[in-house]
């Protein structure tokens, strides 16, 4: 059965089999063999969706589930998504997929221009579901020798996966005009015997959630004895840091995973703007150096795990669409708590005060404020929005 989270929210569903999935081949295996196994309805929805290859393979498998009669609803983002081809588009089509877009970077009646939606999951007949920081493209995927880049997704059946198709069908109706999902009522299926506490934390500015980030600032108040965050554009709200603070002077060993190869070089500028602040609190720093680093998941207390699409930085606060899933299980967070420790030990270099100090001259360091001040101002531009709306549930 379900059961109230504590403050703040939410429901923590039980009946709940979940397993942790590092990106690439793995992962998108397991998307063709939860897209071949619907029988009912399948939704997929992401940020960045490519007509390469991995993109390709992906369709396919939302055609093949089309033609068994299967309800396929692919979700994209209107920008991030805006390469992908009309005859792409087309053979999706087609092949009785429904596509749809979210909101258009210019939208209307509300002026939410910095608004996207940027899920990253799948969920077939509200019985089997992922909620990942991947995106579908090569570069997420193992190629022949080039390896993904690094991210992670949870993998999970049960209760937890009728919460995820509901938010897929509000969301889908919400952002395609004219489109209602018809796939509404899902068959039963049984439950896992597996009991695992999870529950769904969504962010979404616009519509008053700040789940995700409330959860990374409640998890960081209540955390004894370590955290490790993974994240990629490393640029939190002042609040959090604030947390993340508090959190180091009672003690609490905290440790940052970033990338040291960032797809986005101003990006990685505005993030090391904050390593002397970082350092000045007593919180490590190490740097992914075998490819570009994307995964977004905490750690806390080798109790409890969160992990989707929500980067540690004001654009995931404050104006994409986001999803996470917040796993409590002592097994499965010590389990990817000492892949992160493997990590750390064997991919990452540490970024120590001392070694920063004597790399970060006059110069970098005017840069790095540059770039910090910049990312604020563009930000504030590109996100302002006029009102909130309401909470349709």
């Amino acid at each position: 059965m379900a059961k109230r989270g504590k403050k703040r929210g939410g429901i923590y569903t039980t009946h709940n089999k979940v397993k942790v999935i590092r990106g690439g081949a793995d992962f998108f295996n397991a998307i063709e063999q939860i897209a071949d196994s619907a029988t009912y309805s399948l939704h997929l929805q992401t940020y960045i969706f490519d007509g390469d290859e991995t993109g390709t393979r992906v369709a396919d498998a939302l055609i093949r589930a089309a033609g068994r009669r299967v309800m396929v609803y692919l979700l994209l983002d209107a920008y991030a998504s805006q390469h992908l081809s009309g005859e792409f588009r087309k053979k999706l089509v087609d092949g009785g997929v429904h596509l749809g877009f979210f909101s258009p970077v210019f939208s209307g009646n509300f002026f939410y221009m910095g608004r996207r939606l940027h899920h990253k999951l799948i969920v077939a007949d509200a019985r089997v579901c992922m909620v990942a920081g991947i995106n579908v493209s090569d570069r997420y995927n193992d190629m022949g020798e080039t390896r993904a880049w690094l991210d992670w997704a949870v993998h999970a059946e049960g209760e937890v996966a009728r919460g995820i198709n509901d938010v897929c069908i509000r969301t889908w109706d919400r952002s395609v005009l004219r489109s209602r999902c018809k796939a509404t009522a899902p068959p039963s299926f049984p439950l896992p015997t597996e009991q695992c506490l999870v529950r769904i934390r969504r962010n979404d500015w616009v519509y008053k959630r700040m789940e995700i980030t409330n959860n990374y600032r409640q998890l960081l108040r209540h955390a004894t004895t370590h955290v490790t965050i993974m994240t990629s554009y490393f640029w939190p709200p002042q609040r959090l840091l604030r947390c993340m603070a508090a959190a180091s002077r009672r003690g609490v060993k905290i440790k940052l995973i970033l990338t040291a190869q960032a797809d986005v070089p101003f990006a990685k500028y505005t993030e090391r703007y904050l390593y002397n602040w970082l350092f000045r609190h007593g919180i490590e720093i190490y740097e992914y150096a075998q490819n570009v680093l994307h995964g977004k998941v905490g750690v806390f207390d080798n109790e409890v795990m969160t992990a989707g699409s929500y980067n540690v930085n004001n654009i995931s606060a404050f104006a994409s669409v986001e999803l996470n899933l917040e796993v409590r299980n002592a097994a499965i967070t010590k389990e990817v708590s000492d892949k992160f420790d493997a990590i750390i030990n064997d991919d990452c270099f540490q970024i120590t005060e001392a070694d920063f100090a004597t790399t970060n001259n006059i110069l970098k360091r005017f840069f790095y404020y540059l770039s910090y001040r910049v990312t604020h101002m563009v930000f504030y531009l590109f996100t302002f929005y006029f009102t909130q709306r309401a909470e349709q549930n």
